[in-house]
């Protein structure tokens, strides 16, 4: 089997070689392509391998405009950190995906599916890629939460949340009229279930809503200073490693 990796991380992107060689030694790595500039480069000029791990995000933009510039018919197998609910479409499709951190135990799992369609993809019949493109490149994410306040259960919706953050070591949802509650979900898995086009997580304890940014200014110490249409109990800063991913989530948007 053929198989070639675009991942813009190297270190990532030899972890997965050598898992994918440990799992099938018959396999040939073709090639490890860091960007969609380089994929695109490759796929003009080479023949399709049998299949393809792709990261979603790549340093010089979603994985996706690939396949606006070249034609793919290799099943592809998804690398992403969106969660489960996202993805139905390319489940009930043949196409599978591995959420980040990546583990052994994902890619076993991964080429059992890719075996259990062998001949699937050898017709290289890959139904409605675009619609599945669409969906993943732009999901809908958790569309409310179920808290409960004065011994009642109420629905907020996710479009009315100004932010989350970490109090006291328990996720809180802040909505825009600046109402708070509690929830058991802690923040990692809260960001997992949202639109990444509509929340991003500034630091490790605030995640926000594009609605709510009010303005960014620069900061000491090569820090971006965030203020929102709202007060939070703390000023938010994001460090100059996450500049770069928030100011194109900014653009992006």
């Amino acid at each position: 089997m053929n198989i070639i990796i675009i991942e813009d991380e190297i270190k990532a992107s030899k972890s997965l070689a050598a898992m994918i060689t440990e799992i099938k030694p018959e396999s040939k790595i073709l090639a490890q392509i860091q960007s969609i500039e380089g994929a695109v480069s490759y796929f003009s000029e080479n023949p399709q391998p049998d299949l393809l791990f792709m990261d979603v995000q790549l340093a010089d933009g979603l994985c996706f405009e690939i396949f606006k510039e070249v034609k793919i018919t290799a099943p592809v197998i998804f690398c992403t950190a969106f969660d489960e609910y996202s993805l139905e479409a390319f489940k009930a499709n043949g196409i599978d995906y591995v959420v980040k951190p990546i583990s052994k135990d994902n890619i076993v799992a991964a080429f059992k599916k890719v075996d259990e369609f062998k001949n699937f993809f050898q017709q290289s019949l890959v139904p409605n890629i675009s619609g599945l493109l669409s969906k993943l490149s732009n999901p809908e994410g958790k569309k409310s939460f179920l808290v409960t306040k004065s011994h009642k259960y109420l629905t907020v919706s996710t479009e009315n949340i100004a932010f989350f953050y970490i109090r006291n070591e328990t996720t809180t949802i802040v909505t825009f009229d600046e109402q708070e509650y509690a929830i058991a979900q802690s923040m990692d898995h809260v960001h997992s279930l949202l639109a990444p086009n509509q929340f991003f997580r500034v630091n490790r304890q605030y995640l926000v809503n594009f609605t709510a940014v009010k303005e960014t200014e620069r900061y000491f110490a090569r820090k971006l200073y965030v203020k929102l249409v709202i007060p939070t109990p703390d000023k938010l800063l994001i460090n100059k490693e996450k500049i770069h991913d928030f100011l194109g989530w900014l653009e992006n948007r």
